[in-house]
C-alpha cells in the first residue's frame, strides 16, 4: 500500500472509525470519476480542494462533488481578503499529497478545514485515500471529527 494510504489509514483507525482505504483499479482524480468507480452520486464525493487565503496560508474545503466552491463566499467566511485555488506546489506542500488524491487527513501539520454542509445530506460520503487511485467512505459526521473541520455552506 502506498505510504499516503497507510497513513490515512492510521488516522482513520487512531480515530476508531470504520472507513479503510479502498485501492480502485483506475485514478480517480475528479469526482465524477471517483463516483462513476465506487457507484454512487456524484454529489456524495467530498471533494478536498486546497485554498491559499490572502495570507498564504492554507485551507482546506471539502465540497460535494456536487458543485463548485465560490471562493467569495468562503472568504468572507473565514475571515480573508481573498482566496484563490492553490498550485500544485503549494498543494504537495501543506499536504504531502498531489492533486487528485488529496485525503481530507494525514498531512504533515493540521490544516484549517471546512466540511460542506451539502455532504450532510448523504449517509455515506467517499473521500480521496492519499493518492489518486484510492478513496475511503466515511460520513459528514466523521470528516468532521477527522479534521477538525467547520461545517459551512461553500457553494
Amino acid at each position: 500500500m502506498h505510504p499516503n494510504c497507510a497513513a490515512v489509514n492510521a488516522v482513520l483507525e487512531q480515530a476508531g472509525v470504520a472507513g479503510r482505504v479502498r485501492i480502485l483499479d483506475q485514478p480517480a482524480p475528479t469526482a465524477a470519476a471517483a463516483a462513476a468507480l465506487v457507484g454512487v452520486d456524484v454529489g456524495a464525493i467530498a471533494n478536498s480542494l486546497i485554498f491559499a487565503t490572502a495570507d498564504d496560508e492554507p485551507l482546506l474545503v471539502l465540497t460535494s462533488g456536487a458543485h463548485r466552491v465560490d471562493t467569495g463566499k468562503v472568504a468572507a467566511f473565514v475571515g480573508t481578503a481573498k482566496l484563490k485555488r492553490a498550485d500544485p506546489d503549494f498543494v504537495y506542500r501543506h499536504t504531502g499529497q498531489r492533486i487528485g488524491g488529496v485525503a481530507p487527513v494525514a498531512h504533515p501539520t493540521p490544516l484549517r478545514t471546512l466540511v460542506d454542509t451539502d455532504l450532510a445530506r448523504y449517509p455515506q460520503v467517499w473521500a480521496a485515500g492519499g493518492i489518486a487511485h484510492a478513496v475511503f467512505p466515511t460520513t459528514f459526521a466523521e470528516l468532521l471529527r477527522l479534521t477538525g473541520g467547520e461545517p459551512a455552506e461553500v457553494a
